[in-house]
């Protein structure tokens, strides 16, 4: 059945003036996903769903309640807002919930500039199908390769209006599409395992199934023979591939959520260095067919460009209405939020400085030292900063590839890693977060 998002957010609104709301905002979203996988030649999976979401928050003072149903009917709507408003009428005054002022709203709602749906049809589950057999029959065609542990092609289509009792009301459409392959190499105790995917707003900007197969194929035909280094000091080279988890960290630690509780090892370091000079992390969230794009924020407040860190020195914090108040300053419209809980800070779409070096050519420079391709687990303390993953790769000798290695651990601290990257120049131009491979001196690793 066919929801008008913006009627339901309406209708939530004025459900919650009726229970005895002072101010409320409203989230209807809707989606539909279809997901097909395939393994050893055969369709192992074919998963479709769809439906509505809402959310609603009510404020009665300083004291909020959110809740949330997938369930549109008027009278769940009106029930909705009455325990809403019971709940706000029980919970501690927050000094800093509150929505934003009218001057603050958004005025720019034409989300077609950013072009974040595609326009075409919803596939038919057999294209979908023969995209993730395609890919499969790739990766075993690929010399090395013993079996595919998993081969999938996606399409979701999902679409969000946000309506507060400020005055704001927009929404926008965004489709996501997505192929990937998992390959494995070897038998028994030798097996390695890697991977490639590729998720886009348009289908037709995704890179060929066959590709993707190819790629995760080789890369695990890479890994056989893998074993683990000596444990010593070594420059890391971090792949392309898992480079923007460094930068994550660094995101995570200017988060103004962490930042207002004293819990990050960057608090303080306003107007210092926390990258090399040169380089500047920029939050761009107008890029077209990027996921992560928006005009405005979950509290209706304009996005724009802005500097994170610039120059090597940071600039700013990521804020929502609510940290930005604790901590005496402006929103920088980065609220996001879901239809069960409050707005919370988080950064989109993320640009660092790339380098002039090719991946090759800092591999060449490292001598001997380590490039790490993937990363499981973490220990970090997100006070002092200090840092040790998991991870496995490639051991570098005499600046070329010697062997695969796996099962050892990099440590550091991540404001002295930070302070020392240096940029490659292969970042991929089409992710919400372009971030180049990244040489690293001077982290221990623990291998043999």
């Amino acid at each position: 059945m066919p929801h008008d998002l913006p009627a339901l957010a309406d209708a939530l609104l004025s459900a919650a003036r009726h229970a005895g709301a002072d101010a409320a905002d409203a989230l209807a979203v809707k989606s539909t996903s279809l997901q097909i996988g395939v393994r050893a030649g055969a369709l192992e999976e074919a998963e479709r769903s769809e439906g509505v979401e809402l959310g609603l928050r009510v404020l009665i003072g300083r004291r909020q309640a959110c809740v949330s149903s997938s369930d549109a009917r008027p009278d769940t709507l009106s029930r909705m807002a009455e325990r809403a408003v019971a709940m706000a009428r029980e919970a501690p005054e927050d000094p800093h919930a509150g929505l934003a002022d009218p001057g603050q709203l958004a005025t720019d709602l034409d989300a077609s500039r950013l072009e974040l749906a595609d326009p075409a049809a919803e596939p038919d589950p057999a294209a979908l199908e023969d995209a993730a057999r395609e890919a499969e029959a790739a990766a075993l065609a690929t010399p090395g390769v013993t079996q595919v542990q998993s081969a999938g092609a996606a399409y979701g289509r999902t679409s969000v209006h946000l309506a507060a009792s400020n005055g704001f009301a927009g929404g926008y459409d965004r489709t996501d599409n997505a192929l990937s392959c998992v390959a494995i190499s070897g038998t028994g105790t030798k097996m390695e395992r890697d991977y490639d995917h590729d998720s886009r707003v348009f289908a037709a900007d995704l890179r060929g199934a066959a590709e993707i197969g190819r790629i995760a194929g080789e890369r695990a035909a890479e890994r056989q023979g893998a074993r683990r280094p000596k444990t010593g000091r070594y420059p890391v080279l971090y792949d392309e591939r898992i480079a923007s988890s460094l930068i994550g960290h660094l995101v995570q630690a200017i988060n103004g959520t962490a930042v207002a509780r004293g819990a990050s090892f960057l608090r303080g370091a306003l107007g210092e260095a926390v990258l090399p000079d040169g380089l500047s992390l920029i939050e761009e969230p107008h890029r077209p067919r990027i996921r992560g794009s928006r005009l405005f924020d979950a509290e209706g407040l304009p996005t724009a460009r802005r500097a994170l860190v610039e120059d090597g020195i940071l600039q700013g914090w990521t804020l929502d209405l609510a940290t930005a108040r604790k901590l005496g300053m402006e929103s920088t419209a980065n609220a996001v939020r879901g239809p069960g809980g409050p707005p919370s800070p988080s950064a989109g779409n993320l640009t660092l400085t790339q380098g002039t070096a090719s991946r090759a050519d800092l591999i060449a420079q490292m001598g001997t030292g380590l490039v790490v391709t993937s990363m499981i687990g973490a220990t970090i303390n997100p006070n002092t900063g200090d840092y040790s993953r998991g991870a496995s790769g490639f051991w570098i000798e005499n600046g070329e590839v010697a062997y695969p290695v796996s099962e050892i651990t990099v440590a550091g601290n991540l404001r002295d890693m930070l302070r020392r990257i240096v940029p490659a120049n292969d970042a991929r131009g089409w992710l919400g977060r372009v971030v180049p491979s990244l040489l690293v001196d001077g982290m221990t690793l623990a291998g043999d």
